[in-house]
């Protein structure tokens, strides 16, 4: 599978917002929190970063009617107080996922306002990811009078069975929850119907219109659109008169929405091994979740994932947090993140990064929250990112060929050269080694490199640590270069 050069960029970097809790934070008290009042010097310094894409992820008209009765279950005010112990009614906004229809979100502005802000960054280097949230709608969504027949409709029958998946609607009409078939149904949610055609058309259609106001989307739980996915979660309520349908939706939808515009960028949310499977319906990146969990071991789990086939490595989006995940140094700890940091950022595929990740925030802050706590940043974590970020912004990590390469023991009987994980980059005559300690104790390995061509004498230039070494070529292909990093430590080298 040829891997789509869009933009310019095979593997381009993203970052994520929780837009409406981050625009109170960018903002002061004194301004409109509306999305065009977010100073232009906030988004340069994310180009400066490296970065390409932002997703600004929230931004949609919400139901809010749905607050009192579905935001405020056990589980979600124990979620509430973990990360804000002080929270109060008036900070729990819903969730952006349980959305009215695909329109701007009134707190944040209006609808020529998103094409003015796309244009704007467009203009200064970014390009604009929103959602697409293809599984559901809000529970009291206006689509539900307008639009019924495109909602899973359920008997009488299984509503009085199962109160919790199914509800009866203000117009009487009884329909499902969306849910995902390991866990209770979404209360704020109504299920879209993918084996009716005219939900497929109706959703087709959305996606069409999004189009117009962002670079691309970032589509929630991909996988549950597929059909026999449906099929297995739905079959046994669905309406005989719907059948499988002969082809699957995404491929329908992404080869009509690049028909449109060929740039287009789509994003799937996506588990349970389902990822190929996007990958060869037209999905440009997949959520990488495996990595993100290896990457909670040890090297040896880590290097094993990334002996995964070419095509699926370029298309993975990398990332060791985002807003559903723990934050990456609660979890990990500092070292340890830094170097998962640095193994998610030189490795193909999408780099994925998300705000409050450089200044080291250790709350996971729930969707419903409007409110967010103070923490205090990390110093040396914002510089660690400043710098890797900086090495990592150009041709060579973002269009370049990329190999795993073995490390060998540096003396007999070391076992601890597993615990280095070693790769290359190459783009024209530019060259990068990069390797990394993924373990608590300090290491030692050597790592031959293909040396035709060079002079005698290579230098090394570690950008990470700003340091030099000069070895002999020779020795290099012969008996490979020694290296040696304390725990969890790296070593980008320019040669």
């Amino acid at each position: 599978m040829e891997i789509q050069i869009i933009n310019g960029l095979k593997f381009p970097s993203i970052y994520e917002i929780n837009t409406r809790v981050w625009i109170n934070r960018i903002l002061d008290d004194n301004s409109e929190k509306k999305l065009l009042n977010v100073p232009d010097k906030y988004w340069k310094s994310l180009v400066e970063k490296g970065i390409d894409y932002v997703w600004l992820m929230g931004i949609w008209q919400t139901c809010s009617s749905l607050i009192a009765s579905c935001c405020f279950e056990d589980f979600l005010q124990r979620d509430y107080s973990r990360a804000l112990k002080d929270w109060k009614r008036e900070d729990i906004i819903g969730s952006p996922y349980s959305i009215n229809k695909y329109v701007l979100n009134p707190a944040l502005g209006n609808e020529s306002d998103l094409i003015i802000l796309k244009n704007k960054l467009n203009k200064l280097g970014l390009k604009l990811i929103l959602d697409f949230i293809p599984n559901h709608f809000g529970a009291d969504s206006e689509l539900i009078l307008s639009s019924p027949q495109i909602f899973l409709g359920i008997s009488e029958e299984k509503y009085l069975n199962d109160r919790y998946t199914y509800f009866k609607h203000d117009s009487g009409k009884i329909f499902a929850h969306g849910r995902d078939p390991f866990f209770p149904a979404w209360q704020d949610t109504i299920q879209i119907n993918y084996f009716s055609e005219s939900a497929r058309q109706f959703m087709i259609n959305n996606l069409l219109s999004i189009t117009d106001y962002c670079d691309g989307v970032r589509c929630d739980m991909a996988m549950l659109s597929l059909t026999n996915v449906f099929q297995n979660t739905w079959g046994g309520v669905l309406d005989n008169k719907f059948a499988k349908p002969e082809t699957e939706f995404w491929k329908v939808a992404i080869e009509k929405a690049k028909s449109k515009r060929k740039d287009f960028l789509f994003i799937a949310e996506a588990y349970w091994k389902l990822e190929w499977q996007l990958q060869l319906l037209g999905f440009d990146f997949t959520y990488d979740k495996e990595l993100t969990d290896r990457l909670k071991g040890n090297a040896f789990f880590v290097k094993e994932h990334l002996r995964a086939a070419e095509d699926y490595q370029n298309k993975s989006l990398r990332f060791i947090e985002n807003h559903d995940e723990e934050r990456a140094k609660k979890i990990l700890g500092k070292e340890k993140s830094k170097a998962a940091a640095v193994i998610i950022s030189t490795i193909p595929g999408m780099r994925f990064y998300h705000d409050g990740q450089f200044e080291g925030k250790q709350i996971k802050l729930p969707v419903q929250l409007g409110r967010e706590p103070f923490e205090k940043t990390c110093t040396e974590l914002i510089q660690f990112y400043d710098l890797l970020l900086k090495i990592t912004n150009n041709n060579t990590f973002k269009n370049g060929d990329w190999q795993v390469l073995e490390q060998y023991s540096s003396w007999h009987n070391n076992e601890l050269y597993k615990n280095i994980l070693v790769w290359q980059w190459n783009f024209g005559t530019e060259n990068y080694l990069i390797a990394v300690n993924y373990s608590d104790q300090t290491s030692t390995c050597r790592v031959r490199l293909e040396l035709d061509g060079f002079p005698d004498t290579i230098e090394l230039h570690d950008l990470l640590n700003d340091q030099e070494f000069l070895r002999s070529a020779e020795e290099i292909q012969s008996d490979g270069l020694y290296i040696e990093l304390k725990p969890f430590q790296s070593h980008i080298f320019k040669y």
